[in-house]
């Protein structure tokens, strides 16, 4: 006779309050190694084998696609194995890639060290949520929901500096090593606090084929945005290969997936309005937003020579209004249209990203701080207004599936930003070069030639030909670069301004949506045929 399943009750005093810090740690771990590795990019470029910084950002492209995989594979996971037992295993496993990573001395072994962090961590993060809600009580869920939202924005503020931090002070290889003794303390916590936790064991069979067809062509794009520049794109005869193989696994996905009892994409839910609408906005907004972070903190330690701690110092601001926001807008979101709440947040990244597309003082530090403080509230009340418009008019089997499917792919999302933001840059910054040397150099209007003038002062104080034409060549250089970074976040602000007009056609989330005309008419029919 099988034994019963024993749940143990929730934990109580400083248990509960020991799992919500280490559940809120573990979490903040795996983030920081996306959002810190930005700020080590430029150091571990050089140290292994003196790699190009756009080779590099293959690495935290790769790691997060990786981690949106993780997410699927872990709840299949934690319903055969439990949930516990699944975070504990996979943060064990973590330090394992963190260990790999610390360790490598070539890029390739580094980035395959990347790739499995990223899936281990995936593995984590959804589980680590639905573990720390399932110790609140019905009445406090909200508050623990509030609580993981301001966790998931702290890693995109604190974790440049803290990266940029082991940059300059100690060793970028450090931050892994530290990452090893924290997930071991974490696994060994919870793994402690909930030992002989019982859970309700399912079997659901996974979608193999569909995971292995979704892997591919979401490779395959990211293989074509990553090595794009630097192959010359379809000229490379693997690039050509890898978009015909992109080509054919995409539609076989798509085929795949729709007939399948159990998909791993449900297609059928992007026949509701609200749930394609709103997707269309959480993963196009984190395809710009976590595309525009990654340039910038990047980029100005590349142009501006900014050391990786201040360059990390930047985004603290953002956490100062972003915290709050978070928790406001969960509980404004039940209370209002949250298509308004999401409308004016779309329009707040887009002014702040418009903000920084007026840059163009590379001494100011304030230039860049005061337009990202403006975008901490906004970037805080992002997510939850349009979540409640995605998951409105859905069941509630539904709402378990399309919160999977927004987390996997705006985490997929995000790292194809990065990659087309580096595709902005190296279209945009040859073109602002050749139009600053033509215009200051007087090819436009022969009477104004500042090159010229620069050159003779230049000349003046001891410069030989070869020194002017390096210092102007560097000059143009960055100022052609600057301009192409501006360019990016002009374009990101017309991206925000398209979303904010895109969710009013969305169904207002305070009604309930009306039924569509096959559905009424079913309804009519029964009424009709009722005695």
């Amino acid at each position: 006779m099988k034994k019963p399943v024993i749940f143990s009750k929730r934990l109580r005093g400083w248990h509960f309050g020991l799992l919500n810090i280490t559940l809120g740690l573990g979490h903040i771990l795996v983030m920081f190694n996306g959002g810190s590795y930005l700020a080590l990019e430029p150091h571990a470029a050089g140290d292994l084998e003196g790699t190009f910084v756009s080779f590099m950002g293959w690495s935290q492209t790769n790691l997060m696609l990786a981690m949106a995989l993780g997410f699927p594979i872990g709840r299949t996971l934690a319903e055969r194995y439990g949930n516990y037992r699944v975070y504990v295993t996979a943060f064990i496993l973590f330090a394992a890639a963190s260990y790999l990573c610390a360790i490598s001395d070539s890029y390739l072994r580094f980035l395959w060290a990347r790739i499995l962090l990223g899936f281990s961590g995936g593995l984590t993060l959804l589980l680590g949520q639905e573990i720390l809600l399932n110790e609140y009580p019905a009445r406090l869920k909200v508050l623990g929901v509030s609580i993981w939202g301001v966790l998931t924005i702290t890693p995109f503020t604190l974790a440049g500096s803290i990266g940029g931090w082991f940059a300059d002070e100690l060793n970028w290889r450090y931050f892994f090593y530290l990452s090893i003794i924290l997930s071991l303390i974490i696994a060994g916590i919870v793994g402690s606090l909930l030992y002989a936790r019982g859970f309700k064991y399912r079997y659901r069979q996974f979608d193999f084929i569909g995971f292995l067809l979704f892997a591919c062509t979401m490779y395959g794009i990211q293989t074509l945005l990553n090595m794009g520049n630097d192959f010359d794109w379809l000229n490379s005869p693997f690039l050509r290969k890898v978009l015909l193989f992109t080509l054919v696994a995409f539609p076989c996905f798509i085929i795949w997936e729709i007939d399948k009892r159990r998909p791993l994409v449900d297609l059928k839910l992007f026949a509701h309005r609200n749930f394609a609408i709103g997707i269309i906005c959480l993963v196009v907004g984190f395809f710009s937003l976590q595309g525009l972070i990654s340039l910038l903190t990047v980029q100005i330690q590349v142009l501006l020579g900014y050391s990786s701690t201040l360059a990390g110092l930047e985004f603290v601001p953002i956490l100062l209004l972003s915290a709050p926001a978070v928790a406001i807008m969960h509980i404004l979101s039940k209370r209002m249209d949250a298509r308004l709440l999401a409308c004016l947040s779309l329009l707040g990244l887009a002014t702040a990203s418009y903000w920084i597309g007026l840059y163009d003082d590379p001494a100011s530090f304030d230039q860049i701080r005061w337009p990202l403080l403006f975008e901490g509230f906004f970037l805080g009340s992002f997510v939850a207004p349009l979540t409640a418009v995605t998951l409105h008019g859905l069941s509630g089997a539904q709402v378990l599936r399309a919160a999977e499917i927004v987390n996997m792919l705006r985490v997929t999302a995000g790292g194809l930003g990065i990659s087309f933001q580096n595709i902005v840059i190296y279209r945009r910054a040859p073109y602002h070069q050749l139009h600053l040397s033509n215009y200051f150099g007087g090819r436009f209007f022969p009477s104004f030639d500042s090159l010229g003038q620069l050159s003779s002062k230049l000349t003046g104080i001891g410069y030989n030909d070869g020194m002017i034409k390096a210092y102007l060549g560097r000059l143009i250089h960055r100022a052609s670069n600057i301009l192409a970074v501006a360019d990016a976040f002009i374009l990101g602000a017309c991206i925000f301004l398209g979303l904010a007009i895109l969710v009013w056609f969305a169904y207002p989330t305070h009604s309930p949506i009306p039924p569509s005309p096959k559905k009424l008419g079913i309804r009519e029919a029964k009424e009709v045929k009722a005695p």
